[in-house]
């Protein structure tokens, strides 16, 4: 898959005109699958860079490096919190089509690298923050479906939904127990 990504980049990029922009915003990212009740959504961040690739006049791939906050946010009982701090380096691959004017839907796979993992609670008496690296996969395959608006000066706005495919989880005891990242994100960016 990331030999395909990869490729189906370089060969869009050789042979289109493309146009390079930073993009970042706002990560309201929750962790779904098993075992998720107790689970609210996490805000962080996310910043990057992308090249839009027009293949068309109205359709164009668009390949970006994104660095992105995600996890969750959890409730126990008898006063417990915390939040599950996870930090990747996103690759996706974006079809972008555009249906009017500077109105764009867009469709795509994106493959993470996960940076850090942390946990990081608090209850009476009781706080701190732990390395879960070791418990969570270093690879995250997701699909993406967003919506934007692409303006004449170069400021485009965006919102977009990411949904996770791969069980993130990386207990060897745990085969049939399944979790992936889910992130909606609103998204303010500029195209040089």
């Amino acid at each position: 898959m990331i030999l395909t990504v990869m490729g189906l980049s370089l060969l869009v990029s050789s042979c289109a005109i493309c146009n390079y922009g930073v993009r970042g915003g706002a990560n309201f990212a929750t962790i779904g699958g098993d075992d998720t009740d107790n689970l609210d959504s996490r805000t962080g961040i996310f910043l990057g860079a992308y090249t839009e690739c027009k293949v068309f006049d109205t359709f164009s791939i668009q390949p970006e490096l994104l660095y992105s906050q995600q996890g969750a946010k959890y409730t126990e009982s008898e006063g417990f919190d915390g939040s599950f701090k996870f930090t990747y380096l996103n690759l996706p691959v974006m079809a972008k089509l555009y249906v009017s004017d500077g109105l764009f839907v867009e469709a795509g796979p994106q493959i993470g690298y996960l940076l850090s993992a942390k946990d990081d609670y608090e209850s009476p008496g009781l706080s701190g923050e732990d390395d879960i690296k070791e418990e969570v996969k270093d690879i995250d395959f997701a699909g993406n479906l967003g919506l934007g608006y692409q303006f004449d000066s170069g400021l485009n706005l965006g919102a977009r939904y990411s949904f996770g495919i791969a069980n993130i989880q990386d207990f060897a005891d745990t085969s049939d127990f399944s979790n992936t990242n889910n992130v909606f994100s609103l998204a303010v960016g500029f195209r040089f």
